[in-house]
């Protein structure tokens, strides 16, 4: 009796656990169902809505702690005006979100808009981030061109490739 008693215990203690970890879970999403709310920026590449990762598709832009070369050689923290100039492009509104992929941290790769702007493509069009050919197909290459010849943000200096970057400073 005592035996059964005590074996009843442990189940009730595990059914509670098993109905405690599904009410803690974050609800599941179908791949590819857009993602709408109010957005916290990470970096000048990353953000995060409702609790879900995000990095912008076709984009890299420098990394946090990033440096980088103004027009007269000094060194500016290129990252942090990344992540400055993703928080203006974004200035509060209300962002969807449309995944395209998922990355190797989980995080959804999207397109995201704001009031029918291309975040993306307002960072790259700044001089913010760089195209990923690769992977947008060129969708931003024209307004990298544009970025570039018109010398704005990291094109008005020089500066180290964001993923060459991520390569050379793995432990900052």
């Amino acid at each position: 009796m005592r035996r059964a008693k005590s074996l009843l215990i442990w189940l009730i203690i595990v059914a509670a656990l098993v109905v405690g970890a599904r009410v803690i879970q974050p609800p599941q999403r179908t791949p590819g169902q857009p993602v709408t709310g109010h957005a916290r920026v990470i970096d000048g590449d990353s953000i995060e809505i409702a609790g879900i990762s995000i990095r912008l598709f076709g984009i890299d832009a420098p990394e946090r702690n990033q440096d980088c070369h103004d027009v007269n050689g000094a060194v500016y923290a290129c990252g942090r005006a990344a992540t400055q100039a993703l928080t203006a492009a974004i200035a509060g509104r209300s962002i969807t979100c449309t995944p395209r992929d998922v990355d190797r941290y989980n995080r959804d790769i999207a397109v995201c808009m704001a009031d029918n702007i291309d975040l993306s493509e307002a960072m790259v069009r700044g001089g913010h981030a760089l195209d990923l050919a690769r992977h947008s197909r060129g969708r931003y290459a024209d307004a990298e061109r544009e970025a570039r010849a018109a010398r704005r943000g990291l094109w008005a200096g020089s500066f180290e490739a964001p993923a060459a970057w991520r390569q050379n400073n793995t432990n900052r």
